[in-house]
């Protein structure tokens, strides 16, 4: 079995980030702690997941081989995910062996690790990819980069029933919109299935536009027969993907302060001073409400040196 009890639900508090930049604007913010919901298995990672567990599971498969890089947040939860529950992992990494704390923790949990160089990895999109590792690891179950695809945008809608559930808690009777980071943009896809229209979804993309996001959300979204959707992708990557700068480290570092709500430089990091940036430019009315995804990744910050 690579599937929890079926009385494990991970759950995240919802809550109001409260900021100068907000008051000023009249606008506000609840942050979804995804974070807070498992010490390691965090973030949206499980949501993404569980779907592409079960299609394993259904295969009788023994574990799941999928890729990722040096500090991917992806295979932590995923390596971690196989030691706790017993099944077996095996990890395709971009470029070639490092040693990171990621990297460790994904040896220590027990994943097996393939370095496949640069052009390697850049293959991962290309037919025939997974043939040979298919052959090598016949036993494993393979599961695109991130969690991505069809499954791991489903698997997402449990993020939107957990926020709903608790909007009365902040005396909220509805909202406008959710804003969260994209990476590949399952879980923006996810949100977009699972709100069929009823609010807007913006990704802040925490990668550049060579990383083929946008038509990856349309491959899901025209998956699942979905052709007329409300969702928005603006570009937070700062100049590219794991690009980070004083500005973004100096805003992380007020932003925890103020708020206690921990933050890293890759993903919620820009995503948090991208929605900032937007609401000084006037894109949203007062009185608007919106939910902030944190999306979790904190495990990451170990790679940058204590810079945040």
């Amino acid at each position: 079995m690579l599937l929890p009890p079926s009385d494990w639900l991970p759950q995240a508090p919802l809550q109001s980030l409260d900021l100068d930049w907000l008051h000023a604007a009249g606008i506000e913010v609840a942050i979804l702690r995804l974070d807070q919901i498992d010490p390691l298995i965090s973030g949206n990672k499980w949501f993404k997941l569980v779907e592409h567990l079960k299609a394993a599971d259904l295969a009788g498969a023994e574990g799941i081989i999928s890729l990722g890089g040096a500090h991917s947040n992806h295979l932590h939860a995923l390596a971690a995910a196989g030691k706790r529950l017993g099944f077996t992992t095996v990890g395709l990494l971009r470029g070639h062996a490092q040693d990171t704390p990621t990297v460790r923790d994904l040896q220590a949990f027990g994943m097996h690790l393939h370095w496949l160089g640069y052009g390697g990895y850049r293959a991962r999109n290309e037919s025939g990819f997974w043939e040979p590792w298919r052959a090598q690891y016949p036993q494993l179950h393979p599961v695109p980069e991130g969690g991505g695809g069809l499954p791991g945008a489903l698997g997402c809608s449990a993020i939107r029933q957990q926020a709903v559930a608790q909007l009365k808690t902040l005396g909220w009777d509805d909202f406008h919109g959710w804003w969260l980071a994209c990476g590949t943009g399952t879980t923006l896809a996810g949100m977009v299935l699972a709100e069929a229209g009823k609010h807007g979804v913006y990704g802040a993309l925490a990668v550049p536009d060579d990383h083929g996001v946008a038509p990856q959300v349309e491959a899901i979204l025209h998956e699942a027969g979905i052709s007329n959707s409300t969702y928005e992708l603006l570009d937070a990557s700062r100049g590219g993907f794991a690009k980070v700068d004083a500005q973004l480290l100096e805003f992380i570092a007020h932003t925890e302060q103020a708020s206690g709500v921990p933050f890293e430089p890759l993903y919620t990091g820009k995503a948090l001073l991208a929605l900032k940036q937007q609401v000084e430019a006037g894109k949203f009315a007062r009185g608007t409400r919106l939910i902030f995804i944190h999306t979790g990744g904190l495990q990451g910050r170990r790679g940058f040196d204590g810079r945040c």
